[in-house]
């Protein structure tokens, strides 16, 4: 299967399909129109230009119609259609949010007490979890009762998850969780930009017909019909001409998007282990009354994005977004006999309970914290104890690199059990926007007395100090988090910050800077947490293109990140020096990059760390797979890999929109004895 940064480039190169696509199809309409145009042109004047008692053929009819009226024509469509794409493409320009809206989808608030919606919420959560994905926003289209779902966005950043609300009360949780994963595969593999672009450049080809009709529309019933008609007849040619863009639209979306539906499929079912659910989810739309359909008067603009054929169509199979039922369900599970699962399927209520604030998969919130801190270690009790801990890793930098975007079952049980482990009562603060934000801020909070109060008069000197109490009231249920909890904790948190308003969220990345710089030093884990925070709550810019830079261009930005890791993977001697340990692991992450050797660099900041990821944003996708796979040699330079190293690789995928599963969920419990 394909890598992370090899679907990304796809996509890209699908984008450029999608452009030459769109061209030809705005040749075709443009043609057609002009044909109107000369068509009409012809019937009303051809008498003044054809001597009388002679029958010209339809090419000669056509050559007399004079130039200017083709040019008009095809500069008058072409203005229409490309204003109308870049009108679409300009509102869809907040991304995930932007669609969502356009469909009527109501986003969920983290802290819903809805059964149905919180089992969505819990499945998404596992799901970011084990994907290092940040957790998206989740909507539901309420009102639809069809099974269907879609994942849009402009990065992994910015993704959103949306269901309907059939969806919920059709399917059980192994199903929903098959669905979910194959969504989840859209957001790694790049297909969410390209279906976005996809929504404002058709708008443009269709309109046409949009115009026809509202024409149509306007002269039933006139009171002059003789001089209706010539106008009603024009309508009726325009709107048979729109039915041409959507002609052209169904087939650009046909062929971009019906092989992705397959790989997003395999995928869900490589994520979650479990053929059943994503074979039983497609089997239930073939046995639903509503099937996949939606409803809603935007669903042919969307009818790609979905997760089955949301919309009817003629011509079945040339016209269709998705691969039938049949097919797709053989792919992903050979063997699946329909009756018998059917059988033996849960009810979609019956399983809810148990995900509702309660165990998962049947484990105690006791064995679950047992499971997470023999298999990811009790990293930092109060004080980052254990912090250097770190494991045996047998994986090359490029096989390293591999698993950025994987989408590996074992992770899914993982963050299940990470999840669980985490505090009741903290897990409901961190579905308040107020409770998340104070939560954030107490990660951040030293554990001795004295220094946690000089962080907490500095928050109430810059006039925060009801956020300061409410950091200290948090640091209660954070302070004895494994450092293994520490980036869920903040993915979890993030979803309700995101719902406060956006000076809110400012306040928010000012106070962690104070609660950071109070005791006059930066720690790494420091650095982590502000520069997440920083790249999910920041102000998004319009979005742009894809990054085309390649690492050549941008070596002094890759050096700083390069020593940032080295920095962080190698220890001082007794003469306080790194020396030849770290040299070598620069030497191997230069190597790796094909890049000049470079000493690390001295003089560190948070500010030129940061810069330097800005940066490196940049980056063509597989030239971010070479930069991923240097710092996986610096990492790995020892042969093993640390706690800080891991959660800084994390960062660095975080920002550069390259997420990383958690990469310590084996660490020998023994090692925790001390």
């Amino acid at each position: 299967m394909a890598s992370f940064f090899e679907n990304q480039d796809l996509a890209r190169r699908n984008t450029r399909l999608l452009v030459v696509m769109y061209f030809l199809a705005v040749v075709g309409v443009i043609i057609a129109v002009d044909l109107v145009l000369a068509g009409t042109w012809i019937y009303g004047f051809a008498d003044l230009y054809v001597p009388k008692g002679r029958s010209p053929g339809p090419i000669a009819l056509l050559g007399a119609v004079p130039a200017k009226v083709y040019l008009l024509g095809a500069m008058g469509t072409a203005l229409v259609i490309f204003a109308v794409s870049g009108w679409n493409i300009m509102q869809l320009g907040g991304g995930g949010k932007a669609v969502a809206e356009m469909v009527g989808a109501r986003r969920v608030s983290p802290d819903t007490r809805d059964a149905l919606e919180r089992r969505l919420m819990n499945v998404v959560e596992e799901m970011s979890i084990a994907s290092g994905v940040r957790v998206p926003g989740v909507y539901v289209m309420d009102g639809e009762p069809g099974i269907n779902a879609f994942a849009a966005g402009y990065d992994v950043s910015d993704s959103i998850v949306a269901v309907t609300r059939g969806t919920l009360e059709t399917l059980n949780r192994d199903e929903l969780q098959g669905v979910v994963a194959h969504e989840f595969s859209h957001i790694l593999n790049g297909d969410m930009r390209l279906n976005i672009r996809m929504i404002g450049v058709l708008a443009g080809i269709v309109f046409i017909g949009s115009i026809g009709d509202f024409i149509m529309r306007s002269q039933r019933g006139g009171s002059d019909s003789k001089g209706a008609m010539p106008i009603f007849l024009g309508g009726l040619a325009l709107l048979i001409i729109g039915y041409i863009g959507l002609v052209f639209a169904r087939l650009i979306k046909a062929a971009v998007s019906r092989q992705r539906e397959f790989l997003a499929d395999a995928s869900s079912v490589q994520f979650t282990r479990n053929p059943d659910g994503i074979a039983g989810a497609l089997d239930q739309i073939g046995v639903s009354s509503s099937g996949a359909l939606i409803v809603n008067r935007r669903a042919e603009d969307v009818s790609h994005m979905f997760f089955g054929q949301g919309i009817e169509v003629k011509l079945s199979g040339l016209f269709d977004t998705h691969p039938p039922l049949e097919e797709r369900i053989e792919h992903v599970h050979a063997r699946f006999d329909r009756a018998s699962y059917r059988k033996s399927r849960a009810s979609a209520v019956a399983d809810v309970p148990a995900d509702v604030e309660g165990p998962i998969k049947g484990i105690s919130q006791k064995d679950a914290a047992a499971a997470v801190l023999g298999a990811a270690g009790a990293m930092g009790f109060a004080g980052r104890r254990g912090a250097d801990l770190g494991t045996g890793w047998g994986r090359s930098a490029g096989a390293s690199a591999q698993l950025v975007g994987s989408m590996e079952g074992g992770k899914v049980d993982y963050a299940a059990r990470l999840l669980q482990s985490l505090p009741a009562g903290l897990r409901e603060k961190l579905r308040d926007p107020a409770g998340a934000r104070a939560a954030m801020v107490a990660l951040l909070l030293a554990p001795k007395e004295d220094v946690m109060k000089v962080q907490l008069d500095a928050l109430t000197a810059k006039g925060m100090g009801a956020l300061a109490g409410e950091a200290r009231a948090a640091e209660a249920m954070t302070r004895r988090l494994t450092t293994a909890l520490h980036l869920p904790m903040i993915d979890l948190a993030l979803p309700a910050v995101k719902s406060l308003p956006e000076e809110e969220r400012n306040t928010l990345i000012t106070a962690l800077e104070v609660v950071i710089h109070s005791d006059r030093r930066v720690s790494l884990h420091e650095f982590v947490v502000l520069t997440i925070a920083r790249s999910q709550l920041a102000p998004r810019g319009k979005p742009g293109a894809a990054g085309s830079k390649r690492v050549a261009d941008v070596q002094g930005a890759a050096v700083i990140v390069l020593s940032l890791v080295a920095y962080a993977g190698t220890r001082q001697d007794a003469s306080g020096q790194r020396g030849a340990v770290l040299t070598a692991a620069m030497r191997a992450g230069t190597k790796e990059m094909g890049i000049p050797d470079a000493d690390a660099v001295t003089a560190l900041t948070l500010e030129v760390a940061a810069e330097a990821l800005e940066v490196l944003k940049g980056l063509a996708p597989m030239q971010k797979a070479i930069l991923v796979k240097g710092l996986f040699a610096v990492v790995t330079n020892d042969g093993s890999i640390r706690v800080m190293e891991a959660e800084l690789m994390r960062m660095v995928g975080a920002v550069l929109d390259c997420p990383l599963p958690p990469l310590l969920d084996t660490i020998d419990p023994a090692t925790l004895a001390a």
